[in-house]
């Protein structure tokens, strides 16, 4: 899907058109500031990349870890991951970054795939020091000037999939589904209320 969006964002005279209407800024989520609220942005964002550059990263760390990932959790858990961690990623842009500031790209999901990585290898004993050493990296990348990185959202994001990492983890045995699948409605939930506080703030 990803891929399909970037073909269209590549598309001459309807391109930029498809970017500005599926961008997210924090503008979008707070009415006060006089911009039409549409929330959506805050997932359909998380589809759309700046440049080649930008999506061949974010497929490289998809095709990593979000194989592995995939196999471990099962297709079910692992997309409820991906679109947590990518809503987590939105809401850190909402609530640090400039309202009139747009934002593309998979990169708090992405760094939420690594954040949840990072927690179940930990469970299992795993050894995580390339995990970290990629993940510090592409964190300081992120608030080199100039760079044009939303830097919000990876953090969001990487803080977001930890937990639903941890919720994993912590969840495992199959009479736990209820309890897993109510931590992470409530995940979402609790994500939701912080743009709304943000919004009547």
């Amino acid at each position: 899907m990803t891929a399909f969006f970037f073909i269209l964002q590549s598309v001459p005279g309807i391109g930029s058109t498809v970017t500005q209407a599926l961008q997210y800024a924090g503008a979008y989520t707070q009415p006060a500031l006089g911009f039409p609220l549409e929330p959506w942005r805050m997932i359909t964002s998380i589809f759309m990349h700046g440049g080649i550059l930008h999506l061949l990263f974010n497929m490289y760390a998809l095709f990593i870890f979000g194989q592995m990932l995939e196999h471990t959790l099962g297709r079910a858990r692992y997309l409820a991951l991906y679109l947590l961690a990518g809503l987590g990623g939105s809401v850190a842009v909402d609530l640090i970054a400039s309202p009139a500031q747009p934002v593309v790209g998979a990169s708090g999901a992405i760094f939420g795939l690594m954040g949840a990585f990072f927690v179940i290898q930990r469970h299992f004993g795993g050894n995580n020091i390339q995990l970290l050493v990629l993940v510090g990296i592409n964190l300081v990348i992120g608030f080199i000037p100039g760079f044009g990185i939303a830097w919000q959202a990876h953090l969001g994001g990487l803080a977001v999939g930890a937990l639903i990492g941890l919720i994993f983890t912590k969840t495992r045995n199959v009479r736990q589904k209820n309890t897993q699948m109510l931590l992470l409605v409530a995940t979402g939930v609790g994500l939701i209320a912080l743009t709304v506080v943000k919004a009547i703030a």
